[in-house]
């Protein structure tokens, strides 16, 4: 069974060591994510249709709302991951940088001595699990060697225009703070599409051309968030938090979190905590 083996919240998004037996269905975060192998099984992280390993050699990094996936190797037993989501508005404001807003190059990241130094000091303060001062600074490192590393020899430098380009049109725009609002109900696509005067299918391709994502992907990513929000700040049994984001049951609660977040919300709970 996938556990967590500690997390860390903070400024900067969150950090955590996952031991990974089970898959990940294909899901987003608003963080920049970077997937280290640690020891045990291999795994593959699939970023878009591309599949990246997750073993002794390669770490892979994602963007921001670039839908991925996880897949363990067959066979092997669990995989213990280091696993980080980086809010990009820390790191631009830690970097003094406004450039790609955390967008990597490429996901595939060689774990070179030094990103290799960065990882096993995080990791060590990760299983100490008591607040350090140079958590920060830590993890700053290993996101800057790995965000430069995917950089390194691509001459096509184009997230930031491409970010420009979304939240233009008018309707993705308008489904959006719908979905905001909304995510905690039972919301059908059918009815974002009307509210966005389009036809289901011209909905659908509209909103993944601009966000890269589906409007499903998109509302799983809302519901994780909160989850995690009133598993980390609140006193709300998992069960009720389930009842509060539109499931049925915690059973159902249970495998959607488990699915997107790869770990059971109250085994979440027993080892997050902020620094």
């Amino acid at each position: 069974m996938s556990e967590a083996i500690s997390v860390h919240h903070g400024a900067f998004g969150r950090a955590a060591l996952y031991q990974l037996d089970k898959p990940i269905i294909t899901h987003a975060h608003r963080e920049g994510h970077l997937i280290f192998y640690l020891s045990g099984n291999k795994g593959t992280v699939s970023v878009g249709d591309s599949p990246f390993p997750v073993d002794e050699t390669y770490a892979v990094a994602v963007g921001p709302w670039e839908p991925h996936n996880f897949e363990p190797a067959e066979g092997g037993g669990a995989c213990l991951c280091l696993v980080l989501y980086i809010k990009p508005m820390w790191f631009l404001e830690t970097s003094h940088s406004a450039e790609f807003a955390l967008s990597f190059g490429c996901p595939c990241i060689e774990l070179t001595p030094t990103v290799v130094k960065w990882v096993n000091r995080l990791t060590s303060l990760l299983l100490e699990e008591e607040n350090s001062e140079l958590f920060d600074g830590f993890l700053y490192e290993a996101t800057r060697q790995c965000f430069d590393q995917s950089w390194h020899g691509v001459n096509d430098r184009t997230p930031l225009q491409g970010m420009r380009t979304r939240f233009t049109d008018y309707r993705v725009r308008r489904s959006l703070r719908l979905m905001q609002e909304t995510f905690t109900d039972d919301v059908e696509i059918e009815w974002l599409a009307r509210q966005a005067g389009l036809s289901r299918p011209h909905f659908f391709k509209l909103f993944k051309k601009q966000m890269g994502i589906t409007p499903n992907i998109y509302l799983n990513t809302l519901r994780s968030e909160q989850a995690i929000e009133d598993l980390m700040t609140t006193e709300k049994s998992v069960t009720d938090i389930g009842y509060d984001l539109g499931f049925s049951s915690q059973a159902s609660f249970t495998r959607f979190f488990t699915s997107n977040v790869g770990i059971p919300p109250s085994d979440y709970r027993r080892v997050a905590h902020l620094i």
